[in-house]
Parts: C-alpha cells; sequence; structure tokens
C-alpha cells in the first residue's frame, strides 16, 4: 500500500531531451498560486540534500559497476526521503521532484539490464515503512517522447553526462520501462506527449486536475 502524508507527491519524468525541465518551473509556480496557503517544496534526483549532490556528480560523470550505480542512487534517495521529502510531506507541503524512483527502474532497470527484482528490493528497502506501506508520488507526470526525437534535442544542449551519451537503443529502452510502469500503475501516472510543442503541452500542464 502507498503511505499516506498530509502534503501531496508530485514527480515529473521521462528520457533526457523529453522536455520536462523545460515545464518544472513554470507548473511550480502554477501549483504554488493554486495553493497560496501551503508551501512548494521543489527538488530533485539524484541530489535534493548536500551528500545527494555530491553523489550525483559521481552518478553523472564516473563510470561504475552497474550495481555500484543503482546502490548508490537508493543511497542518494534514502538521505532525500530522510532530509527532504519525508519531512515535507509529514507537514503538508506540496513536493515536486524531477524525478523519483520511476527512474532507477527506466535507466538501471529498462536501460542497463539491471534485475527489476533487485531493484523492487532496494525500492522495498529505502522506501517502506514498517507498517508495509511504500512512500510513492501521488501524481507522476511522464513525458514520452521517442529515442531519436530525444537524441536529436540532446545535441542541442550543455556538453553531455554518461547518461546522455547513450545510444538510441539505450534509450528506446529507458522509454518502454517508463511505459511498462505507466501502464502498472495508471492511476498514478498522468503521460504527457511531449512531440507537441511547449505551449501546447504547457496548456495541457494547466488542464490537470490534481486533486491536491
Amino acid at each position: 500500500m502507498t503511505a499516506i502524508y498530509p502534503g501531496f507527491f508530485i514527480s515529473f519524468e521521462g528520457i533526457d531531451g523529453a522536455g520536462k525541465s523545460t515545464h518544472i518551473e513554470s507548473f511550480q509556480k502554477l501549483i504554488q498560486e493554486r495553493n497560496p496557503e501551503r508551501e512548494v517544496v521543489m527538488t530533485r534526483e539524484p541530489g535534493g540534500t548536500p551528500l545527494g549532490e555530491q553523489l550525483r556528480e559521481l552518478l553523472l560523470n564516473t563510470p561504475m559497476n552497474l550495481e555500484t550505480e543503482a546502490l548508490l542512487m537508493f543511497a542518494a534517495r534514502r538521505e532525500h526521503i530522510a532530509q527532504v521529502i519525508e519531512p515535507a510531506l509529514k507537514a503538508g507541503k506540496i513536493v515536486i521532484s524531477d524525478r523519483f524512483t520511476d527512474a532507477s527502474f527506466a535507466y538501471q532497470g529498462g536501460g542497463r539490464g539491471l534485475s527489476l527484482n533487485k531493484l523492487n528490493q532496494l525500492e522495498a528497502w529505502v522506501q517502506g515503512g514498517e507498517d508495509g506501506s511504500l512512500l510513492s508520488p501521488n501524481l507522476t507526470i511522464l513525458f514520452d517522447l521517442p529515442g531519436e526525437v530525444a537524441e536529436a534535442r540532446r545535441s542541442k544542449v550543455r556538453t553531455p553526462d554518461k547518461f546522455e551519451q547513450m545510444n538510441l537503443a539505450f534509450f528506446e529502452k529507458v522509454r518502454q520501462e517508463y511505459l511498462r510502469r505507466a501502464n502498472e500503475d495508471s492511476k498514478r501516472f498522468h503521460i504527457v506527449d511531449a512531440t507537441q510543442t511547449p505551449d501546447v503541452i504547457w496548456n495541457g500542464l494547466k488542464k490537470l486536475e490534481i486533486g491536491i
């Protein structure tokens, strides 16, 4: 079962180049305007804490064993939950995170081929409560985009990190794992057709019924 908190937890997901970063800050402002009495906390993964940001630099730029990579991702996540996400949710705040656990399943599982069973065990350990509940977003907004379109977009931006340098086949596997998880948990996911123009995507996000 999903853990219940007074707050509300939203995650943004999608393959690199899908366009989620284009909209997340505007989305935060929109949510804050609609909920002026509540604090909106913006954060990201990997990262979100001083330790998490140090691990982010290692994870995005240092070659390492696949299982080491997954363990470090979840180590950063455990710190993120303990220091930022859970306290905010317990205080009734709205948390918006640029990526959460779905990214580990998509990148380390789908893209790199790590056993999904191992990822399930890590998820249960890092996010599980003593009552058997699981800390999970109330809403996940997934920016879905074909790998070749995302690749063309990525080539126009900053110096790529080690994930952004991966080939098209890798990103297609990442995308398919995202879609598999969205299909398995359709009530939590809202899928955005990221092939649309930014204006059309934004208009769709503004119409999204969130139920905070």
